[in-house]
């Protein structure tokens, strides 16, 4: 027999149930799990050796948790993640607003119940997925949300007076009793709120207009912080941080290789954009790098963060430029170009927060600047090291392709929305581009091989061998010093 298929007190505890606290039954999943070599928190990379080891420790330590992190740190997906570790069902007192549970009951209701009924006692089952409870702090957030308040209606309803504590309705707390309760962004809470939660945290008794409610509540606390939010907007109170068990400490990813797992994880593409838009391994690789370039960007605040996301939209921003040029260009296939990397701005323009200097220069001119940063910082990965300084008379594997330029008067124009068969012609017109290749990168791919050439355009012009300038309908590249020359 099914255990949900249970109906009453007396057939649950016929069947041997055993009740346990959610911190328990969190403690022994997670315990099967360890040993049975399982991934604990399945789809969330890069924090294998640094947070899932803190938080598993934690759950083993059976405390509440606080993750304290920038955001898109995931911080929300490990809370959602730990309700793998619970029990798939729980029974309780049919009608309980509190989840009790009937063989350890809480509430005056379904105590009088039971009294009543005993044996027979109707009860339900609650399964894992709905044993999840969040709230966003937010500075209007009152004790009656989160606590509960007298309901007159029901005192009206019931004919009781207030003085019954059976006119208490409860608040969103008592409702997630035996389930993972999140608190997001905890510094928001305003501080007599945070007091609230006290007693909820270490006695577990409650006090509702007057009413001094004495509630065990059962219930695994989970908050998450913005460090930034600790000086911004408010903070969390000293004594509500000493009840909270373990606090732990989120980061971004802390490689390329990582980064693009998480990407391509959770970018939300329409599976014709994957079949019609080939993405080089560069351009994936140059997508996570202007990320890191934003993390360190002087012109960007590093207290605000860049969040996981801005990698995930821009790359959804990257295909869809690209899908856009091939639909208007009447091509059926394309390849992904650097100049669709244009197309990635408005993602990165919505999420960074400029320092004086940044709002200076402007959003645009500085995500347009962290394109071409990230091309420099990936260049010497698969070209040889350009010197800024060089002696008279040597040569550099550069030097028949600034030569090239030298000869074009008019420079070189590289055009955004032409054919896939026009662009890749214009590329190989500069032939000393083949030979670069051909040498440093033999083992690439045909399909590839066009988005290097131009990733090498934007390097030299990045390492002042070229200039470049962008203008409506693409990039002009011309010799620094041609025009300069010809001049005289």
């Amino acid at each position: 027999m099914k255990i949900e298929k249970i109906k009453t007190l007396g057939a649950l505890k016929q069947s041997g149930y055993q009740s346990k606290s959610i911190k328990d039954e969190l403690r022994d999943n997670l315990i099967k799990k360890i040993k049975n070599k399982e991934t604990t928190f399945e789809g969330v990379h890069g924090y294998e050796n640094t947070v899932i080891p803190e938080l598993e420790r934690a759950i083993l330590s059976r405390h509440n948790i606080n993750l304290l992190g920038l955001r898109g740190q995931a911080k929300t997906r490990l809370a959602r993640l730990m309700l793998n570790l619970l029990d798939e069902y729980i029974p309780l007192v049919e009608g309980s607003d509190v989840n009790d549970d009937p063989l350890n009951p809480i509430s005056r209701y379904a105590k009088t119940l039971i009294n009543e009924k005993g044996d027979d006692t109707p009860i339900s089952w609650l399964h894992r997925s709905e044993r999840f409870a969040e709230k966003l702090a937010t500075p209007d957030v009152t004790v009656a949300d989160i606590i509960g308040d007298v309901d007159p209606i029901k005192a009206a309803n019931l004919k009781l007076s207030y003085a019954d504590d059976r006119v208490i309705h409860y608040g969103m707390i008592p409702r997630a009793n035996r389930c993972i309760f999140v608190i997001n962004e905890l510094p928001d809470l305003q501080a007599r709120i945070q007091v609230a939660l006290f007693n909820i945290l270490q006695e577990g008794d409650i006090q509702i207009r007057g009413f001094k409610v004495r509630l065990p509540l059962d219930i695994q606390f989970l908050f998450t912080a913005n460090p930034e939010d600790y000086t911004n907007r408010g903070s969390i109170v000293t004594p509500l941080k000493d009840r909270i068990g373990s606090q732990i400490l989120t980061h971004y990813p802390e490689d390329i290789e990582t980064a693009r797992l998480i990407t391509e994880q959770e970018s939300n593409l329409v599976e014709s954009q994957k079949e019609h838009v080939y993405v080089p391994d560069l351009a994936k690789d140059l997508l996570e790098q202007i990320v890191f370039e934003a993390r360190e960007s002087e012109y960007i605040d590093a207290k605000s963060g860049v969040s996981a996301r801005l990698s995930i939209t821009a790359f959804e921003n990257l295909l869809s430029t690209a899908e856009r040029r091939a639909l208007m260009a009447g091509d059926d296939k394309t390849t992904l170009r650097l100049s669709d990397f244009i197309g990635v701005i408005p993602s990165i323009t919505g999420k960074v927060e400029l320092v004086y200097e940044g709002e200076q220069e402007g959003a645009a001119v500085v995500a347009y600047n962290l394109i071409g940063e990230g091309v420099k910082s990936l260049f010497e990965e698969f070209f040889p090291k350009i010197e800024k300084l060089k002696k008279q008379n040597e040569e550099t594997a550069y030097d028949d392709i600034v030569s090239w330029f030298f000869n074009q008067k008019e420079g070189f124009e590289l055009l955004d929305d032409v054919r896939d068969k026009d662009y890749k012609n214009m590329l190989d017109a500069i032939s000393p581009l083949d030979d670069l290749l051909g040498k440093y990168q033999p083992n690439l791919t045909k399909a590839d091989s066009y988005f290097v050439k131009e990733f090498v355009l934007w390097a030299l012009a990045e390492f002042k061998q070229l200039s470049k300038h962008r203008f409506s309908e693409g990039i002009h590249f011309k010799d620094p010093y041609g025009s300069f020359i010809s001049g005289i």
